[in-house]
């Protein structure tokens, strides 16, 4: 058996040692490559026979590209920029998706959860892929964690034959869906680069993504579908964020209007009665009854609304205990 090996190096211009009217000698400078990209960085730089001249020389056509050293804590690194060839696309919010089978993901900094929906919308199959080390380790590590966490996933789409993807829309501020320990979280590492990495990676594959709006996707899954279906608050979501990128809207059902025009109304009527007649003149007293007053009006007018406006109430109002919902206080 023979083995190939090859040598990587980088040639750089040295103008100091350059003699009176010639040209500047190069500097040659080997280049450690992981052993993952050396087949991609050779195909690059060696570039593609085309044909051949008049004289029978090959034509060799190379696809442009852009090196760029750096120090980095006394170390040189050497970074390759060029255009990536991409078989996917990713979809405008109101292209509709042409697939049998879609992927929502809710895309957490220790967790991507997965479900797959039909074209139809109908829920099929659900899976977790974990990445807690991604709170604790080192910034030169991080990289590999995410990268093959997101080659897990896809590699489960293709098994599932899953045609397109669909994600948050992270430009988007979802006060709503965070909490205080995901804030801490985001000051170590970025959701961004989780998210940019299942695009590249999705659109490399021939994945349609496609990004929608977040909004109150964990509050809709939680209340609509957990129980249902028995799946874990972040299913749930990937689950709507699917259904979202189909172009379903979610109306609550009938019980949880029926909750809000009774229960959660009485709740709110009983908070405006017992405040203390001081409060109520109170700056922050005045606050609270102008938005207690806002969303009874809401209530009232539910039909009106916007739905995204009654999971808004059901968000701030209640919440599941052992799948009980119960009220809670503002």
């Amino acid at each position: 058996m023979t083995i190939i090996t090859c040598e990587c190096y980088v040639e750089i211009v040295n103008p100091l040692g350059q003699p009176k009217g010639k040209h500047a000698p190069r500097l040659r400078l080997p280049v450690s490559v992981p052993e993952k990209y050396e087949e991609e960085i050779i195909d690059l730089v060696m570039g593609e026979p085309v044909g051949v001249n008049a004289k029978g020389k090959p034509i060799i056509e190379y696809q442009p590209y852009t090196v760029e050293i750096k120090r980095k804590n006394g170390e040189y690194y050497v970074h390759l920029i060029y255009e990536e060839e991409v078989y996917g696309r990713e979809l405008a919010y109101d292209e509709p998706i042409q697939a049998e089978r879609i992927a929502g993901m809710d895309i957490n900094i220790d967790r991507i959860a997965v479900s797959i929906v039909s074209k139809q919308g109908n829920f099929l199959k659900s899976k977790v892929f974990y990445c807690h080390e991604l709170e604790y380790v080192q910034a030169n590590k991080r990289n590999n964690i995410v990268g093959e966490t997101v080659r897990d996933v896809y590699d489960w789409l293709l098994q599932e034959n899953v045609g397109a993807v669909v994600i948050e829309n992270i430009q988007w501020r979802q006060r709503h869906d965070t909490d205080k320990r995901f804030n801490r979280l985001t000051h170590n590492f970025k959701k961004k680069k989780l998210t940019e990495t299942i695009v590249r990676r999705g659109l490399r594959l021939g994945f349609r993504v496609k990004k929608v709006n977040p909004a109150y996707t964990s509050v809709i899954g939680r209340f609509k579908y957990m129980e249902k279906y028995g799946l874990s608050v972040h299913e749930s979501a990937a689950l709507v964020i699917g259904r979202r990128g189909l172009g379903y809207r979610e109306r609550l059902p009938k019980e949880l209007i029926d909750i809000i025009k009774t229960k959660v109304k009485r709740h709110l009527i009983a908070m405006l009665g017992s405040m203390e007649e001081s409060y109520k003149q109170s700056k922050s007293g005045t606050k609270l009854r102008q938005y207690l007053g806002m969303m009874l009006k809401k209530i009232e007018n539910f039909k009106e609304e916007h739905e995204w406006s009654l999971w808004n109430i059901l968000h701030k109002f209640c919440w599941l205990n052992q799948d009980q919902i119960q009220l809670r206080e503002v």
